[in-house]
């Protein structure tokens, strides 16, 4: 297949580019506006108790918990004219808007609710809503509501708006433009890296067409899924980010292994197929692995980790298509002019220094490497694997909790709304707990003791119910405002102190979900939602890891023909993790060096990032797997298959990828680290995280823990049951060593 493709490639070229051209210019046009039509959410589970509790309070009550809030504040304090006249100003033209509804206020309120609005300084009023629609659609509309009624500030108090929608709405901007920024940082930077690597301006330029192909592409292909389904927008990071990254490291090794086979004689067309039996069957490989690692991430109800599957896997095809189909056809139309406008040369000249004499694979700093930690495998093997679990010791103390306003810089309104609704009110009004009956057919009459038995509960301030306002086990006022009973069914609003995410605020769940109800009864509020995606991704996740140790064990057995080297992947992929998954706990949930970022601590992490994490990590580190070992599996079918051929097979594979490994990691962690440059701490999280595992097994693993495993293994690293090694023969992708002559491929394919 790929030798035909090749063949293409040479036969074709400019046909190809042209085809391709079109390809991507439509595409940049279908997908320009791709943002408009992603989704801001996406962290709730479709089947949820929570989700179904909210779904029945919309549907049936027009209520939910108030995800918009106003802050307004006045020197004079709630009390004076012009908060007052603010206040209420806001009220009217809330009840205005066709998707508010459950409007309440500090001037508008009955006097025993009123003070859960007021601050305790008395200097703060709370204005606050439900605004209609899911986690997509009351972030848009609570933007558009607010920029609205906020357009002419009243003078001489402070608006400030907040409460999840809000927050929401706001994170969706900031990552818009974080990303603006991460890709102004980034492509510069990595065109600089690139032309360092490369020397020739050419080929550097080479792999910035692969990732404008994917990047385009998947850009197209997601706005098209959002036409059936929800994608979220954060999944466009992912997109630039990985496309760019993948985009470099494919192109990086077709056109090292193309100039080293035209170095070696060969023409530009014998080139080509060569390069693509070799290193173009290692990136169809590494692509496999990292599109099946990624696309674990389907099986999770979120549609947050859905979309990065959509993007993943997408990118990850366009870039192997680009890497496979167009670069042959541009190495064919370019031929020697690859290597043209070569800027190291102008410096060598300048600085006096002769040409880089050639320098062979065992002799060079990775070879030199490999060949020192062979001599004391045991020890240095030893030593590095003590020193990655310790990095990533700090992961066993990880906890969880659902995004709220504190993922936003603190300069954002929706955060100071936050830390003012935690720290200066008796009351969260924005975090209560809301339980829904949904049929009290059975007990109408047990509203008023259920409605008592949860007003007992400690870190309770009251419950509003169908027959009126409960505290400390009795009723202190009668009902008042909307219906709480509807069509058979029935809601209680659960107003609690602490934080909705702090230990007290799950026990404060616990205790609700331990009261005895009369009825079938269903929980929402962010402690709720908060537990039950926990419960939703904690379901899954054995699934998913399973299903991405056997996608790789099996593209791994089909690679090299091994069951040993699979296992020796998956186990030390799981080490190079550890290390990015120790930082994130330290750093993000512990606080260490936050205020390199700026974010704020809240002691618990989003519980996507890491799943996010481990699949993308996962797949990114087989990436580089897959390109040492056939470099290394070369070099064991060119042998005599001994154990010190092994040992020779090693040192000259990591020889002669070293450096490539080393220089895409160093780009890849560019691109990555810019996204950790963001404002929003969960994607300065996925940045920093992503990172540190590229660099870690890039170096560690890749130079350290790989080379004294092969040495302490010897011929077994190649080891299959017969049954298996005589199905490979017939049915896997194997390589068939040839002759040394200069004008002889080194290998071929041959597919079963």
């Amino acid at each position: 297949m790929l030798a035909r493709i090749a063949n293409l490639g040479i036969r074709i070229p400019r046909r190809i580019l042209i085809v391709a051209g079109l390809i991507v210019v439509a595409a940049a046009l279908f997908g320009a506006p791709v943002a408009k039509h992603l989704s801001a959410g996406g962290f709730a589970s479709p089947g949820a108790p929570s989700t179904k509790a909210n779904d029945l309070l919309a549907s049936r009550f027009r209520a939910g918990d108030p995800n918009l809030v106003f802050q307004v504040s006045a020197a004079g304090g709630v009390n004076a004219a012009a908060a007052r006249t603010e206040g209420e100003r806001l009220v009217a033209a809330l009840g205005r808007e066709q998707y508010a509804s459950q409007i309440g206020s500090y001037w508008t309120a009955p006097r025993d609710l009123a003070t859960g609005f007021r601050s305790k300084d008395g200097r703060s009023g709370l204005v606050v809503a439900r605004i209609a629609g899911d986690d997509d659609s009351a972030p848009k509309r609570a933007g558009a509501i607010t920029t609205r009624i906020l357009a002419q500030p009243t003078a001489g108090v402070t608006v400030r708006p907040g409460g999840i929608a809000t927050a929401y709405h706001q994170v969706t901007h900031q990552v818009s433009h974080d990303l603006e920024l991460a890709e102004a940082v980034a492509v510069p930077l990595t065109m600089l890296v690139l032309i360092w690597v490369f020397g020739s301006v050419v080929a550097a330029l080479l792999p910035l067409a692969v990732g404008i192909v994917s990047i385009v592409g998947t850009l197209a292909i997601l706005r098209g899924l959002a036409l059936l389904t929800h994608v979220s927008i954060y999944a466009m990071n992912l997109t630039t980010a990985l496309g760019l990254a993948l985009a470099i490291d494919y192109s990086l090794f077709i056109v090292s292994r193309y100039r080293e086979e035209t170095r070696a004689g060969r023409s530009g067309p014998d080139a080509v197929r060569i390069t693509m039996q070799t290193a173009g069957r290692t990136v169809l490989f590494s692509a496999l692995t990292v599109a099946l690692s990624l696309a674990a991430m389907l099986v999770f109800p979120v549609y947050f980790l859905r979309s990065f599957a959509y993007a993943g896997i997408a990118v990850v095809v366009l870039a192997a298509v680009a890497a496979l189909v167009i670069l042959p056809a541009l190495l064919t139309v370019l031929g020697p002019r690859v290597d043209a406008l070569d800027l190291r040369v102008p410096v060598r000249r300048w600085l006096g220094r002769p040409p880089p004499a050639v320098i062979p694979p065992e002799r060079t700093f990775w070879g030199r490497v490999a060949a020192a930690v062979m001599r004391r495998a045991l020890p240095v093997g030893l030593l590095v694997t003590a020193l990655l679990l310790f990095l990533g010791s700090p992961f066993l103390g990880i906890k969880f909790g659902y995004p709220d306003d504190r993922v936003l810089p603190s300069s954002a309104s929706a955060h100071q709304v936050g830390d003012a609704l935690r720290d200066d009110f008796t009351a969260n009004t924005a975090a209560t707990i809301t339980v829904v009956a949904p049929d009290i057919s059975n007990a109408p009459g047990s509203i008023s003791r259920y409605a008592g038995s949860l007003s007992r509960i400690s870190g309770v301030d009251g419950v509003s119910s169908a027959s009126g306002l409960y505290a400390g086990g009795r009723r202190v006022a009668a009902p008042s405002g909307p219906a709480m009973t509807a069509g058979g069914s029935s809601y209680f609003v659960v107003r609690t102190s602490p934080d909705p995410l702090s230990h007290a605020g799950k026990q404060v769940l616990a205790d609700i979900k331990a009261v005895p109800a009369p009825w079938h009864v269903l929980i929402t509020g962010a402690a709720a939602e908060n537990a039950d995606s926990l419960h939703a991704l904690g379901a899954k996740l054995p699934l998913a890891i399973g299903l991405i140790a056997l996608a790789t064990f099996c593209v791994l057995f089909l690679f090299t023909g091994s069951v040993v080297l699979p296992i020796k992947a998956l186990v030390l992929n799981t080490l190079s993790l550890s290390t990015a998954f120790g930082a994130m706990v330290w750093i993000f949930q512990d606080g260490h060096l936050i205020s390199i970022y700026g974010s704020t601590v809240t002691g618990v992490l989003v519980p996507t990032m890491p799943i996010l994490m481990f699949c993308l990590s996962f797949g990114m580190s087989m990436d580089y797997e897959v390109f040492l070992l056939s470099r290394i599996r070369e070099e064991w079918l060119r042998s005599g298959r001994m154990p010190s051929d092994n040992v020779r097979a090693v040192t000259l594979g990591l020889g002669r990828t070293g450096r490539l490994v080393t220089a895409a990691a160093l780009l890849m962690a560019i691109v990555f680290a810019s996204l950790a440059t963001g404002k929003v701490s969960f994607m300065q999280l996925f940045g920093t995280g992503l990172t540190l595992a590229v660099l870690m097994d890039a170096t560690l693993v890749r130079g350290v823990l790989v080379p004294a495993f092969m040495k302490l293994a010897g011929r077994a690293n190649w080891w299959a049951p017969r049954p298996l090694a005589r199905w490979h023969e017939r049915h896997g992708w194997t390589e068939a060593t040839v002759g040394e002559s200069e004008t002889a491929p080194r290998s071929v394919v041959k597919t079963g």
